[in-house]
């Protein structure tokens, strides 16, 4: 067999292993139509080019390519590596600290060696495609680093916390999960010293440190739906509940879920969950939606609805 063929054969494995978790020695054999030898010697080819291929012996093993001391060459095919470049181009503008120069660099080695007829598709997505985002808040590389680590690990965390006033306070918590609207960042996490589930904006943590202390996992609520409640209710002062005439997914594309909650409801309507600083400010939100609208509670946005019908209503010369 010529070394054209034994290098192909051995990419081809490579591929195989990092397309799924574990394979058996048949199971790459009957791939690669080699025999089980084959794949032995194909195996301690990747080992001595860096690739960590660990090999599970007894009932249910098998190879597996695991993580090494350093990050061995990718092997993309055609739609991963479309994914990973488009992927990289709009992390470039991203609100995670530092990491726009590393996915422009990352951008830049791949497109190095992609195929001219894949490198002309990446620029067709990216020349057709806007995008729009409001102003975000950068947040450090290092932190999501640790806390997903701590989230996985289920270890506590220690940090300082500024709440809305600008005072921080010391707080020990049990992080769930991290959840990013697109703007800002937050974490779910089970709060030791008030016994009680949690949302922390991720840029108004200081010194933020995973202890050893290991903690078994509470039964909790859907990270999403917490942190969504959390986001569109908690921080205004006022809060309405809105009946709503249209399907909800389609209410879900108008109303961002950091402003409001979207419930099911029946007979095409449903109810939006809103919070603001004002009623004015309120109503004239649910105005502008453009759909039919019944205000459920509270009081004072129905007579902030009214107010508004009187002044438009003069506007067009009708009073």
């Amino acid at each position: 067999m010529t070394v054209e063929a034994t290098t192909e054969r051995v990419l081809r494995l490579l591929a195989l292993l990092q397309r799924r978790p574990s394979w058996t020695a048949a199971e790459l054999a009957a791939e690669l139509r080699v025999t089980d030898r084959s794949v032995r010697r194909d195996v301690e080819r990747l080992r001595t080019l860096g690739y960590p291929v660990h090999a599970v012996p007894g009932v249910g093993g098998g190879y597996q390519l695991g993580a090494g001391t350093r990050l061995p060459p990718l092997l993309l095919d055609d739609e991963e590596a479309i994914a990973t470049a488009v992927s990289l181009r709009l992390a470039s503008g991203g609100t995670v600290a530092g990491a726009g120069e590393a996915a422009l660099r990352a951008l830049a080695k791949l497109d190095q060696v992609m195929p001219a007829r894949l490198r002309a598709e990446v620029r067709a997505v990216h020349d057709a495609t806007e995008t729009l985002v409001g102003p975000g808040v950068e947040i450090d590389g290092e932190l999501l680093v640790t806390l997903a680590r701590a989230c996985r690990d289920a270890v506590r965390v220690r940090f300082r916390y500024a709440d809305r006033d600008g005072a921080e306070r010391e707080r020990a918590v049990e992080p769930v999960r991290m959840v990013t609207t697109g703007r800002r960042w937050y974490l779910m996490a089970w709060d030791v010293d008030r016994d009680d589930w949690r949302t922390f904006r991720l840029d108004r943590m200081r010194e933020v440190v995973a202890t050893t202390w290991r903690f078994r996992t509470r039964e909790h609520p859907d990270p999403v739906a917490y942190v969504q409640r959390s986001v569109t209710e908690a921080p205004y002062r006022c809060l309405a509940r809105v009946r709503v005439h249209t399907e909800p997914d389609r209410l879900r594309q108008l109303v961002p879920p950091q402003v409001g909650r979207v419930e099911d409801d029946r007979d095409g309507w449903c109810v939006l969950v809103v919070g603001g600083d004002d009623w004015e400010w309120l109503a004239a939100q649910v105005a502008r939606l453009d759909v039919e609208a019944r205000v459920l509670e509270p009081p004072e946005l129905r007579a902030a609805v009214t107010r508004l019908a009187r002044r438009l209503a003069a506007m067009a010369g009708n009073d």
